[in-house]
């Protein structure tokens, strides 16, 4: 009996541990359970989002040439642990042949010099365009699939396969013709706060169409990935399109562009000038075909040497007019009914004095000259005496119709407007006849160029513009309105009497150098003094603004101005800034934006 008590005693105390060990080990399995639902597993994410940044706008010359454009830029990171041992010579290998890197330079970015392997994230490359960025990526997988990398574990205890990863760093902006049209294209520089390379316009077109160029929205693709980090093109997969910035389309074409630009840099260097700038453009719709200048740099790499050249002077630059300003003296007293053309002035043999101090000189000396002879000859005792018909209001007032002081509408950066005397200083004789001649005020290119534009156009002084439109990538177009409307600056007949006397200055005057046979050519010469120190410096800028016209309806407007022309009498417009206007209308010909008429035939005896 007491056997079986035993017995049984024994069985209760295993059956009662067994039970023991099962509620110990189901209640592990539950609490297991319960920390797992409750805690933060840290396992690798099951989704992935891949950016597609925006890009810049272009900005592309009106015969379809990309003058400036952005490029993405990628970086390649590998983590070097990730990396199998016996593997990382042929992973060297085969990313150098992708990549063009040396071997050399990729051992050192995977190795401490002392040979040991570095851990971590390695930036391999911060600098990969898009064609090498989608080979890398398609050698990123062949490399997986050769078994190059390897699985390893984190803090956690969680395993991850780690791989070559190319990812977008920003945009590059190129400009691929280097120091082409430069001083209109402007620069960028890097946006601040950004995490990614993005672009910002500082000078030029860059600059003034800042807001257009610009990314909208960035784009991206999101879904699910597999084991190998690749995502999967299933019903959770998302893609949001990318919005890139407007391209902004220019008036000016390269070919006549790159034309003027080497007639710039051979003159320039003839005349040992600092610098000559040209314009032309359609008197008719301010379309500019050509803004130009002998001063360039390259936008993807400036330096210091360049940034006297990094300010366009077209709109920027403020001197004094010099001689161009007497026809539109002219202008605002013919438009005032106080002079005709052919009115006469006695010009005192080209010697005028004023008060004890001042006196007033000619290069030629006349006895006396009609109005219109006094632009033809250029005469500074005949415009002031015109200017003295005027009174101080009369005269400002009528500068001021021409656009003179005010910014030109001219589409860059900056747009200054300029210096006239004040009203009670222009009311004396003294100030007044120096402001007619151009000296004591200050202009800047754009407005003598918007202004003559008025002697070929009616009496419309139209404003310049360098973009024809906007596009974006689906190709719609959307047309601006100039930051300026067009100013009527004179009445038909006022243009056009000035418009006949610019022609006899280039028949007859100062000008003789700029005809061309089988063309209506006109504009007035100047050549001024450069101020300094209170003074005047023996340097000078030289100018000629005028226009060619053929009997096709062609009209350009063009303007020269050369900054301190040296050697000789190159000083004299004559003599830099009119020879240089002529070579501008012999690319116009050459290249069919003027058709001169044939002349007819002299006959034997006969004049011509």
């Amino acid at each position: 009996m007491k056997t079986q008590k035993s017995a049984i005693h024994q069985r209760s105390m295993k059956v009662l541990g067994l039970f023991i060990l099962l509620s110990i080990a189901v209640s592990l399995f539950l609490y297991s359970i319960y920390n797992t639902i409750t805690h933060h597993r840290y396992l690798p994410s099951q989704t992935i989002k891949q950016l597609d940044q925006a890009s810049r706008g272009r900005i592309i010359s009106a015969d379809n040439y990309t003058l400036s454009s952005s490029q993405k830029n990628y970086r390649a990171v590998v983590r070097g642990e990730s990396i199998a041992p016996n593997m990382q010579e042929v992973f060297i290998r085969l990313f150098s042949i992708y990549s063009g890197i040396s071997q050399a330079e990729l051992s050192a970015k995977l190795n401490t010099p002392e040979g040991r392997r570095i851990r971590g994230n390695i930036v391999l490359s911060d600098a990969i365009n898009s064609r090498k960025a989608m080979q890398l990526r398609s050698l990123a997988y062949q490399l997986r699939r050769l078994g190059v990398f390897r699985w390893i574990e984190n803090q956690r205890g969680t395993k991850i396969l780690y791989g070559l990863d190319i990812v977008e760093n920003g945009e590059n902006r190129c400009y691929p013709l280097g120091e082409v049209m430069s001083p209109i294209l402007g620069y960028v520089n890097d946006r601040k706060g950004t995490r990614l390379h993005k672009s910002l316009g500082k000078k030029g077109i860059e600059r003034s169409y800042e807001k257009y160029l610009q990314p909208k929205r960035d784009g991206y693709t999101k879904g699910k990935r597999d084991v190998v980090g690749a995502l999967i093109h299933d019903n959770h997969y998302i893609k949001v399109p990318r919005i890139d910035g407007l391209d902004v389309h220019l008036s000016i074409p390269l070919a006549l562009q790159r034309r003027i630009e080497l007639i710039l840099d051979r003159i320039c260097a003839k005349l040992s000038a600092d610098e000559i700038i040209v314009g032309v453009m359609e008197s008719g719709t301010g379309r500019v075909l050509s803004l130009a200048s002998s001063e360039r740099f390259d936008p993807s790499k400036i330096t210091t040497e360049d940034i006297a050249a990094l300010n366009p002077k077209f709109s920027e630059y403020l001197y004094e007019a010099g001689s161009v300003l007497k026809p539109i003296t002219l202008a605002v007293a013919l438009e005032q009914g106080v002079v005709t053309p052919d009115t006469w002035f006695d010009t005192h043999k080209g010697r005028l004095k004023i008060g004890k101090r001042y006196t007033i000189t000619d290069d030629h000396k006349f006895k006396a000259l009609r109005a219109r002879d006094i632009i033809v000859h250029s005469s500074n005792v005949g415009i002031s005496k015109i200017a003295w018909r005027l009174t101080g209001e009369q005269f400002r007032d009528g500068l001021l119709r021409f656009g003179i002081t005010k910014p030109s509408g001219l589409d860059l950066s900056l747009d200054v407007a300029g210096k006239l005397k004040p009203l009670y200083k222009l009311n004396h004789k003294l100030h007044r006849a120096n402001t007619a001649y151009g000296y004591g005020m200050l202009v800047t290119f754009a407005q003598l160029f918007k202004a003559y534009s008025a002697f070929n156009n009616d009496g419309v002084a139209v404003t310049p513009h360098l973009v024809d439109y906007l596009a974006d990538g689906a190709g719609h177009q959307y047309q601006l309105t100039n930051r300026l409307a067009d100013i009527n600056a004179t009445s038909p007949k006022s243009a056009q009497q000035i418009h006949q006397i610019l022609i006899e200055v280039v028949k007859k005057g100062t000008g003789k150098g700029a005809d061309y046979a089988g063309l209506e050519i006109g504009g007035k010469t100047g050549t001024a003094h450069i101020a300094s120190r209170g003074g005047y410096s023996e340097e000078y800028h030289s100018s000629f603004f005028g226009f060619a016209n053929d009997s096709q309806g062609n009209r350009y407007t063009i303007g020269v101005l050369v900054i301190k022309p040296r050697g000789g009498y190159n000083y004299f417009a004559s003599k830099s800034a009119v020879p240089t206007f002529r070579a501008i209308v012999d690319a116009l010909v050459e290249l069919e934006y003027l058709h001169p008429s044939e002349e007819p035939a002299v006959e034997e005896g006969e004049e011509r």
